[in-house]
């Protein structure tokens, strides 16, 4: 597991979703390094100079939070408990984390995907499959090889760069053959938040890697709703603050915002601090708004 880490103190754990890597947290690992903590950054499982098996069945989330246990045996075998700083799928298993050991977590700032519980009576791709469609990403990405091949013909670059600046609130659609919906040679205009060196180093890594491992994850929905049986109804007992931009796609699925806002995601996070929602702002929050997000970590992480 290759990990980036710079400072000396608490240690913050920074996961990241997709398609990103530990590089996502360049502007928070500087910034909360200065400020005292000891930031650390993982490539997880499947992404940039980190182990990737090919099966999809070793990205459950029982995996990806083995990972993060034994990672912090190794690297925190002194402090009882650390922080946890996540994103997108980054999130999802660190809600995980914090169901299965929450011995291991002081708090969590969690970016973009609230805590959803298990709905024993339905598996997550039967939910998204009658809600969107086939055409929808995830179940996209459910067939092996098939997304892959297609990303091929796109380019590694393109894909990218498609899925970073991707900033409409609604889902996001990849119909057979047709890419992103763009001709293939319209030019992308980069945000100011991102550059095209950012760009060379995320591909980088996956020219070497691929994009199979993070697209696993996706694969495993339904697994992790199997393997999740005895955790159905559980709450997550761990110190909470969750941020969320208002053009999120996440934050506009339908139902949503009713469950984060009117008491439902409070209902099984029950020690929730805070849910700040920030304007203007789409998926790729802590990129797009870095000093904000910087200081929210350390406001909240100060109170303990």
């Amino acid at each position: 597991m290759h990990i980036a880490e710079k400072g000396q103190g608490p240690v913050i754990l920074f996961l990241h979703g997709f398609p990103e890597l530990w590089y996502s947290w360049r502007h928070q690992i500087v910034a909360l390094a200065s400020l005292g903590y000891r930031a650390v950054a993982p490539d997880l499982r499947g992404y940039g100079d980190t182990d990737a098996p090919a099966e999809p069945a070793s990205y459950t989330s029982l995996h990806m939070v083995g990972d993060l246990v034994a990672l912090l045996d190794t690297i925190a075998a002194d402090q009882d408990k650390v922080f946890v700083v996540a994103h997108d799928w980054g999130a999802i298993i660190a809600w995980y984390l914090c169901l299965y050991r929450p011995d291991k977590v002081k708090a969590l700032l969690n970016l973009s995907v609230a805590f959803t519980p298990r709905n024993p009576t339905r598996k997550p791709l039967e939910s998204l499959r009658a809600l969107y469609g086939d055409d929808y990403y995830i179940c996209r990405f459910q067939e092996p090889g098939e997304i892959e091949a297609e990303f091929a013909q796109i380019g590694t670059a393109r894909v990218l760069k498609e899925f970073l600046t991707y900033r409409n609130p609604g889902p996001l659609y990849l119909p057979k053959g047709k890419g992103f919906g763009h001709p293939p040679d319209a030019p992308i205009l980069l945000p100011s938040w991102l550059s095209e060196e950012d760009i060379n180093y995320y591909v980088s890594k996956y020219e070497k890697t691929g994009f199979t491992g993070g697209v696993n994850y996706y694969r495993d929905l339904d697994l992790n709703w199997e393997l999740t049986a005895p955790w159905t109804g559980t709450q997550v007992k761990v110190p909470v603050k969750f941020i969320v931009g208002d053009l999120d796609l996440t934050y506009n699925v339908s139902g949503v915002k009713e469950y984060i806002h009117k008491g439902g995601l409070k209902k099984y996070v029950p020690f929730l601090q805070e849910v700040v929602v920030m304007e203007g702002v789409a998926h790729f929050i802590h990129e797009e708004r870095p000093e904000e997000i910087n200081k929210q970590i350390y406001d909240f992480f100060q109170n303990f």
